[in-house]
């Protein structure tokens, strides 16, 4: 009995061996696993980060009633009902907004002339994950090229691109019957930098007066579109958005600011009637 001790010792001390052995092997898997790792995440791959993209150009909009020079307005909407135009809702006045115009020229026994005019803005930051702010633009330019070639109605239509207009401009021309009178329409779209401006300009005649032709409607809104790009620069003088593109978007892209109201008056006039007119 006093034998089997150290027998029974070294047995139990043997049996230990593999479980030792076992043990320090796992630790030398796990250790080289950790570098593996360590060596992974310091690829350069890992850590690359993506370019920023371009800096918008304007951060602010012009005031959209003063974007059209008075003369303008006085040429195109000689009656119009107010000389300072009807501003359109908007949320933000940096991001979107528009103004517009119209009035009847009643020529006694002549007839009248009818005249619409509106000017809007839509203004695109440069996002990182949506683009710059000139792309932005120039996406939002297709769509309302494309919405203003759809208008329900629309005869005759006609698109050209517009040259020396802000960096990219089109043109879309069309005719439409309403109120049982002929109107003449001519719509711009313009980008300049990170802005879409959008003009809206369109005229009938009543009481036996002739619609007005496609080229005077076009040259004036022309003449408007001119003054609203021009004032996009003049509102951003001395002025920028950070060079520093924006993480999240702080603007969407809608339609409000071009969507055209009731291109009429609300009665149709007679050839004596008088047309009111207020500052």
């Amino acid at each position: 009995m006093h034998r089997s001790a150290p027998r029974l010792t070294r047995i139990l001390a043997c049996a230990a061996v593999p479980v030792m052995l076992l043990a320090v092997g796992c630790s030398s898997d796990s250790d080289g696993k950790k570098e593996a790792d360590t060596s992974a995440s310091a690829s350069p791959d890992a850590t690359k980060s993506e370019p920023a993209v371009e800096a918008a150009k304007f951060a602010e909009l012009p005031d959209p009633c003063s974007a059209v020079e008075a003369k303008t307005v006085r040429s195109l909407v000689p009656s119009a009902k107010s000389r300072n135009g009807t501003r359109s809702k908007s949320s933000d006045a940096s991001v979107r907004g528009g103004c517009s115009w119209n009035g009847l020229a009643d020529k006694g026994v002549k007839g009248s002339q009818y005249r619409w005019l509106d000017v809007g803005f839509t203004r695109f930051a440069s996002d990182q994950t949506l683009g710059s702010g000139a792309a932005r633009a120039g996406d939002e330019l297709s769509k309302q090229v494309k919405k203003t070639e759809a208008t329900d109605g629309a005869k005759n239509v006609r698109t050209e691109p517009v040259s020396g207009m802000g960096d990219q401009a089109t043109k879309v021309t069309y005719d439409q019957s309403k109120t049982g009178e002929d109107f003449r329409f001519a719509t711009i779209v313009a980008r300049t930098g990170n802005v879409v401006v959008v003009v809206n300009y369109n005229g009938a005649g009543y009481a036996g007066s002739k619609t007005p032709s496609e080229e005077a409607i076009l040259k004036g809104a022309s003449m408007a579109a001119k003054d609203a790009v021009a004032a996009v620069a003049d509102a951003n003088a001395g002025a920028s958005e950070s060079p520093k593109a924006t993480g999240k978007a702080t603007d969407k892209a809608t339609d409000d600011s071009s969507k055209k109201p009731s291109e009429k008056p609300s009665k149709k006039p007679s050839s004596s009637s008088k047309s009111k007119s207020s500052d």
